[in-house]
């Protein structure tokens, strides 16, 4: 009876003896290193090296046809996604190439024929074997582990975690997608002590991040170091010492990433999604594509339709459609001979260098024109009215070529007047049909002939549609068969996945059950946190559960797809049962109106800042992001600011995302602030970007007053009227008066006078071009961003009776 009791137990220890064997047998075949004297062959697809943690494989890559590298690669993506690369520019045979750690401790790659294609630079005789760390680093170590080499030291395109950037590391892209070559662009630390990227092509070099436009302070670097030393941690933050650092949007341990160098020229951080082997971008340093230099190459330009597209210019034509980098040929032969030209003139674009002479302040469009016909190397002439008056710059070479409506200026190009240029097609960044108007003007002839064109991008709107219809037939499939409301929550998840999901119960520790409330809106209320990392954090809990679930994944998915400094950063979020939590980063200062409409108030210096930053993260989310992103709730209340009075936009469950291109849409639902919102809101008109320039107007407006211009102020019994229709009524009479006080009058009395004048005239000026009742009129975010750049505190001081009236409002 006893011994049929343990039998049961037998059984079962046996068992777990036979899962114990098949385990540690199937382990055993998972080589972890390679031992000196071995190889591994490219002929056997298992002969591989693979990470302790499995994250990693080392071996021979197959890119196609009958070319091997030897690499190192993510295990789990899908793509096999490769970070590092031996013989990245000669790739071996199929057959008979080998990988060796040679008894003299130098690891070799032999192709078929016993040729050495690439070798450690150890020539010490005690490497003791190769290893693959759980870092992706592949090491040469003695017999007491030391590491004599390691390809952390030579990387190719990728960073990994914790791999030290220093001074004599380079990411090199390759040549094209699918490509391992060394292409032309490049991310390094210059001579200066900062990260650069930098464009080495066949006939230009160039570099173009950070704008080559500002100098170091202005692009917040510093050259004031000596170590050229940079890092990417394990939680996604890049630091260097010139102080340049980002974060990545999904911030945080335990998620796999790659800093990459693109083949189009664009660094990125991906971060890997664990469950389906893909990767997102996590951050990118230039949001826009077309500021890569060499993209398009020679003549060419760079548009947006709505991603990058090149097109060839008037008089231009592709020298290599198949390779942009080959850029545009001239349909005409270029010669000095004395003949008739024309100067056709395609609107907001520009070739970035290759400048002849420039002219500032009061200089024509005929007289810039004038400086290029007299000089036989200048082939076009780039020209723009700013607040100083026209400038003119003549180029000797078209490389760089942007196409962007955020450019207030044209290129003129020199062409013979024999060439047909009607019917070139110019596009303007939609992909909707788009109609644009160029110049040719005929320079000794007395009148200037302005022929209208007409660009249809038939193809590319033909495969819009396409792409609209297959959207749309699959999600009304999936609402057909699953039901609205799940799909929907599904579909949110898989956007915002890339952020950390954090549980109640970490949210109501973390917030020490909701103890300290920061603020309180329509939405929810915001209370501080501390996370278990110690980040200070800002949690936004919502009230309403229909509405507020709504809410909840419109500003997950909103906040996901954006990264700019004057813009809050989430970094998680909680949904459970009926729960609805949003984690922000938590910022210092409070809101704007806590320290505006208070004794708590700030200088001018301080509110002029608040202003330009405000206006280039409304620029950035107008222009520059991947969608284009509405507010639809600017006001004080939602401008945050941080320790160093920086200011960042919050509370995006308002925002209206519309893809680029596509046709308004009408709210009916969403509404902003009363005092801040557009008279478009009460008409019912269709939402644009320019009710976010309404509000961003009232705000400034209010800056400059001290007060609260949103209140209804009572006039008489029967009529009233509000503070910001009476503080427009006022000035307008004080200008139209002539009074030369006018604008003393109207700061802030809590001041005492100290303000730069020019920069107070300046917004005054944009706030009532911003308040505009008919939007047409109202400036685009980025004219109100370069107005603001040109305002300098005391020079150029214009007279406060003499409004500028050449804000852009396409």
């Amino acid at each position: 009876m006893r011994n049929r009791t343990h039998e049961p137990y037998r059984f079962l220890l046996l068992l777990l003896l036979i899962s114990f064997f098949l385990i540690n047998l199937a382990t055993s075949e998972i080589q972890n290193d390679l031992e000196r004297g071995s190889s591994l062959s490219v002929e056997d697809d298992s002969d591989l090296i693979t990470s302790p943690d499995g994250s990693f494989t080392c071996g021979f890559h197959n890119a196609g046809g009958n070319d091997y590298w030897f690499s190192i690669w993510f295990t789990s993506s899908t793509d096999r996604t490769v970070v590092w690369t031996a013989n990245r520019e000669r790739p071996v045979n199929g057959k008979g190439s080998k990988l060796s750690l040679r008894r003299n401790g130098i690891m070799v790659l032999t192709d078929f024929d016993g040729k050495v294609v690439w070798e450690s630079n150890t020539t010490s005789t005690e490497a003791h074997r190769a290893e693959l760390l759980n870092t992706g680093n592949l090491v040469l170590k003695d017999i007491h582990g030391m590491i004599l080499w390691q390809s952390f030291a030579y990387p190719t395109d990728t960073l990994l975690p914790n791999q030290v950037f220093t001074k004599s590391s380079r990411l090199i892209a390759a040549i094209r997608n699918g490509s391992y070559a060394t292409g032309y662009y490049s991310f390094y630390f210059d001579n200066n002590n900062a990260m650069r990227l930098f464009y080495d092509g066949p006939e230009i070099s160039s570099i173009y991040w950070p704008s080559p436009d500002l100098d170091m302070y202005q692009n917040s670097r510093t050259n004031y170091n000596s170590s050229r030393i940079a890092v990417l941690d394990d939680t996604g933050r890049f630091l260097s010492s010139d102080q340049f650092q980002f974060s990545a949007s999904d911030v945080g341990s335990g998620v796999k990433r790659r800093l990459t160098m693109d083949y189009d020229g664009n660094l990125r951080l991906y971060s890997l999604n664990s469950s389906s082997g893909s990767w997102s971008v996590s951050w990118t340093a230039l949001p826009q594509p077309c500021n890569v230099h060499g993209l398009c190459g020679r003549n060419g330009i760079c548009t947006y339709t709505p991603g990058p597209k090149c097109s060839c210019p008037p008089g231009y034509e592709a020298s290599d459609p198949s390779d942009w980098n080959q850029g545009c040929r001239p349909t005409f032969i270029r010669t000095c001979l004395d003949f008739q030209v024309k100067f056709v003139e395609v609107l907001h674009t520009d070739y970035y260098g290759f400048d002849l002479n420039f002219s500032y302040g009061a200089i024509s469009v005929e007289a810039c024109g004038d400086l290029c016909l007299g000089d036989c190397r200048c082939e076009a002439f780039s020209y723009r009215i700013t607040g100083s008056g026209g400038r003119c710059y003549t180029k000797s070479a078209l490389f760089n070529g942007v196409q962007t409506l955020s450019f207030p200026g044209s290129i003129f190009l020199k062409l013979p007047t024999t060439v047909e240029a009607s019917e070139t097609r110019v596009l303007l960044g939609s992909n909707a049909v788009c109609e644009s108007s160029a110049a040719e003007v005929l320079l000794g002839s007395p009148t200037i002939r302005r022929v209208r064109w007409v660009y249809l991008y038939s193809f590319a709107l033909a495969i819009g549609v396409i792409e609209a219809f297959v959207i749309v037939s699959g999600w009304w499939f999936l609402f057909r068969k699953h039901g609205v409301p799940s799909t929907v929550e599904d579909g949110y998840r898989m956007i915002s996945s890339q952020f950390r999901r954090f549980t109640y119960a970490e949210i109501k520790k973390a917030t020490n059950n909701f103890k300290v409330e920061l603020g309180r809106g329509g939405s929810g209320v915001v209370y501080k946190g501390v996370l278990a990392d110690e980040r200070a954090v800002a949690v936004k809990r919502l009230s309403d559960l229909f509405q507020g679930e709504q809410e909840f994944w419109a500003e997950v998915s909103t906040i996901g797809k954006i990264n700019h400094m004057n813009l809050v950063r989430m970094w998680g979020f909680c949904s459970e049962g009926r729960h609805r939590l949003l984690v922000y980063e938590y910022i210092e200062k409070s809101s704007l109106d806590k320290h505006l409409f208070t004794s708590n108030f700030l200088g001018w210096k301080e509110r002029f800042n608040i202003a330009l930053r405000t206006a280039k993260g409304l620029a950035y989310l107008h222009h520059e992001c991947l969608e284009w992103i509405i507010h639809c709730d600017v006001k004080p209340e939602n401008l945050l600011l941080d320790g160093e009075f920086e200011p960042k936009i919050a509370d995006f469950g308002l925002a209206k995302l519309s893809q680029r291109g596509g046709p308004d849409i009408e709210f009916t639902r969403i509404r902003g602030t009363k005092g801040y919102m557009a008279p478009e809101w009460a008409l019912n008109l269709p939402i644009t970007a320019k009710v976010d320039v309404y509000s961003f107007g009232v705000v400034i407006l209010e800056m400059v007053k001290g007060i609260r211009l949103s209140n209804w102020a009572v006039e008489d019994a029967e009529q009233q009227e509000s503070e910001l229709t009476r503080f427009v009524r006022i000035v307008k009479i004080k200008i139209q008066c002539g009074e030369d006080s006018w604008l003393e009058d109207i700061v802030d009395p809590r001041l005492d006078g100290k303000f730069s004048r020019n920069q107070a005239l300046t917004l005054v000026e944009i706030g009532l071009f911003c308040v505009e009742e008919d939007r047409s009129k109202r400036p685009t975010m980025d004219s109100v961003v370069q107005l603001l750049l040109e305002s300098e505190p005391e020079s150029e001081i214009r007279s406060p009776n003499k409004l500028r009236l050449h804000l852009r409002s396409d």
